[in-house]
């Protein structure tokens, strides 16, 4: 597969979070091939004594992915691709599904015609491929001295690929959630980290940041096939002025184009404002480099759909989708 998020064993990871079931659909014919993973999840409303379901991309990104189609034939193998999927949807008791699709991959594009698309925000990245020296061409001056000056003061770095445990960045993981209130979605547990190392081990890169022999910033990534994905990282408050954070970045970038990988992907902010404080943090790492991260919803069976909105008590052209999940 070209990137992480679309292996089965990615999707696995987010089952019990999702409370869902990861599947894999695949239509193949003459002009190409369709793979679609997604979490499954039982609707909490039930009526007439059937189960009924709806469809969400594992965290991070996803969506149908083509493969092997020419160009011009992307938007009829997308409609074939619909019919099919549409008698799974029937079958398997699907009422409706939202999707995340891969801002790297620009496969929204390909199914704008059957799933209704929306840009949600842009993501930025590290550039690794275009540049000789990606510190300098990507990363925003005052990070550079503020790199520069850390490593001034005794700061350095760390890189392990497949690391046996994730004992110390557990730690300074849920430390830096706590002293930033972060939402319960960002709290994974231990379950999930164990899940993590048995299922993507070999594709996780475990950055530190050490001062006088004590770790004071870690981060966890994804590397596969050309990209790199930052996912989570943590920093004690207390050596904010060795800028932690900063030298994560640089030791992944530094480690990214020694091993011959063409992206650190960063993703976007917590909204969709040009000004989002997160994005612009991690616009000081790729200062060049922009992409567009679009989401999908359609719904397979209206007439259900608009029935669970009743039974929820929402209104089905709310802006939440699906609406019957709106609390």
């Amino acid at each position: 597969m070209q990137d992480l998020y679309f292996e089965l064993n990615y999707g696995k990871l987010y089952e019990a979070i999702e409370s869902g079931i990861c599947e894999e659909f695949i239509f193949e014919n003459e002009l190409g091939k369709v793979r679609h993973l997604f979490l499954k999840r039982q609707i909490p409303i039930s009526f007439s004594d059937v189960q009924y379901y709806d469809l969400v991309t594992p965290y991070g990104y996803g969506g149908p992915l083509i493969s092997g189609a020419l160009e011009e034939n992307k938007a009829e193998l997308a409609k074939n691709f619909e019919a099919a999927f549409h008698e799974y949807c029937v079958h398997n008791k699907v009422v409706s599904e939202f999707i995340r699709f891969h801002p790297l991959l620009l496969n929204a594009h390909d199914f704008a015609g059957i799933y209704k698309t929306q840009h949600r925000r842009c993501t930025t990245g590290t550039n690794l491929l275009d540049y000789e020296d990606p510190v300098q061409s990507e990363f925003s001056k005052s990070t550079r001295r503020n790199i520069r000056n850390a490593h001034k003061a005794g700061a350095t770095f760390n890189v392990t690929v497949n690391p046996k445990g994730l004992k110390n960045f557990k730690e300074i993981y849920y430390s830096t959630m706590k002293r930033n209130n972060a939402e319960a979605v960002y709290y994974f547990n231990d379950q999930y980290f164990t899940d993590c190392l048995r299922l993507l081990g070999e594709h996780i890169v475990l950055t530190e940041v050490s001062f006088g022999g004590k770790t004071i910033g870690m981060g966890l990534s994804f590397a596969y096939g050309p990209y790199i994905h930052t996912h989570l990282s943590g920093t004690l408050e207390e050596y904010h002025h060795l800028s932690p954070a900063y030298l994560l970045q640089y030791a992944l970038a530094i480690w990214g184009k020694e091993n011959g990988y063409h992206l650190i992907h960063d993703g976007g902010g917590r909204t969709s404002d040009s000004k989002d404080k997160l994005f612009l943090f991690k616009k000081q790492f790729g200062k060049n480099t922009e992409f567009d991260y679009f989401v999908g919803h359609k719904i397979w069976n209206k007439e259900i759909y608009q029935q669970l909105c009743k039974s929820a008590g929402t209104q089905d052209e709310s802006d939440f989708f699906p609406a019957y999940r709106r609390h």
